[in-house]
């Protein structure tokens, strides 16, 4: 979930979507999260590119894979929603999941073409946002937690959700620039549930919101990783396999640590594909060879999120090359994981609770 975002025209995916229809080689569009896949930096397995030569090598073909990126859920679905565009794998979350599915945006997957469904862990299977496991493949889960810098926060301050309401901290908090997110943050700290129907309990979590506006350096995505590696920002929840790569890139003079506060956000983000797809089976393919174990593996390392796919958390050498500190951050012992998913996950909202939870959220970007 979490990632520098490529913003791409929707009239040169439609270009290339309709040249590579039109000619013998073939052409996949991919839509994920920013910094969501090895890429082939630093030496890093290019999965893209690799798949491009593997599956020329086995079907005798050549393909080419546009690969794009988005900032958040809502992006994505405005996007795909629209109609100018037309992608064949996207990496939505689990609630956003959901929704597509019951608006009929997503196509439901043929497994025949899939074989290596078989290491995803049982866990992961039959959660609330898929569960026929008709429209998804999890590619990584996790929960979110705060990162904070250390050489700013005292240790005594740490612990809970309250961190980012301490006026101590003011101007160097940053929070989420979504609304599902930016609200758990205040619904947790509250004790509410973050799928509640009650239009008071939102009212609750707004008024918290309005109390925090007025420390808040900046509401951000993708942008959190510059503030918070450079120091600019002192206090932020975001996704636990990001605060790693935070850490790898921060300034000499921060020193970035995390934690999880008692009830937080656990999700799951699964490749599906979407109802506008132009080629299903080629996509099935793409996230077969996805599941594999040399390309699973690599973008596990490169994303630093957890893993479903025991080729993944049973290789030796992703967890060496991790080491026992990251993998007990990304697998903290908490207990039964559908269990604490199924408490805290966030689901869909309906149409008209949508509607005011966004009203809500823009009366606070206003003020």
């Amino acid at each position: 979930m979490k990632k520098f975002a490529t913003l791409v025209l929707a009239a040169v995916l439609v270009c290339l979507c309709l040249s590579g229809c039109g000619g013998s080689e073939l052409t996949l569009n991919v839509y994920n999260w920013g910094e969501y896949i090895s890429d082939g930096s630093d030496g890093s397995f290019d999965t893209v590119r690799e798949f491009e030569t593997w599956y020329e090598e086995t079907y005798g073909q050549a393909v080419t894979v546009n690969y794009s990126t988005f900032a958040s859920n809502e992006d994505m679905y405005s996007k795909i929603s629209s109609g100018a565009v037309s992608y064949d794998v996207i990496i939505p979350s689990d609630y956003m999941i959901a929704r597509m599915a019951q608006e009929d945006m997503l196509l439901p997957l043929n497994f025949d073409n899939i074989p290596n469904y078989k290491n995803i862990d049982d866990a992961f299977k039959g959660l609330y946002y898929d569960p026929e496991n008709k429209y998804t493949v999890p590619y990584t889960y996790g929960i979110v937690g705060i990162i904070y810098n250390a050489n700013v926060v005292d240790e005594a301050d740490i612990g809970s959700w309250d961190l980012m309401w301490n006026e101590k901290y003011a101007d160097k908090i940053v929070q989420f620039n979504n609304s599902r997110d930016a609200f758990g943050t205040a619904m947790y700290k509250l004790g509410i549930d973050v799928n509640t129907n009650d239009k008071a309990l939102w009212d609750q979590a707004y008024e918290e919101m309005l109390a925090q506006r007025p420390l808040v350096y900046s509401y951000v995505m993708d942008e959190i990783f510059n503030m918070m590696e450079a120091g600019e920002a002192a206090i932020g929840a975001y996704y636990a396999g990001d605060y790693f790569t935070m850490a790898d890139a921060q300034a000499e003079n921060v020193d970035l640590q995390f934690y999880y506060p008692e009830r937080t956000n656990y999700y799951v983000d699964a490749m599906c594909i979407p109802s506008c797809a132009q080629n299903q089976e080629l996509a099935e393919i793409f996230i077969n060879y996805m599941l594999s174990e040399e390309p699973a593996v690599a973008n596990a390392l490169y994303t630093y999120y957890a893993s479903p796919n025991s080729a993944v958390y049973n290789n030796p050498d992703y967890i060496a090359e991790m080491g026992e500190d990251v993998i007990e951050v990304l697998y903290p012992d908490l207990g039964n994981f559908s269990e604490q998913y199924n408490t805290y996950a966030f689901r869909n909202l309906d149409a008209e609770m949508l509607d005011y939870v966004n009203t809500l959220w823009e009366n606070i970007k206003i003020n």
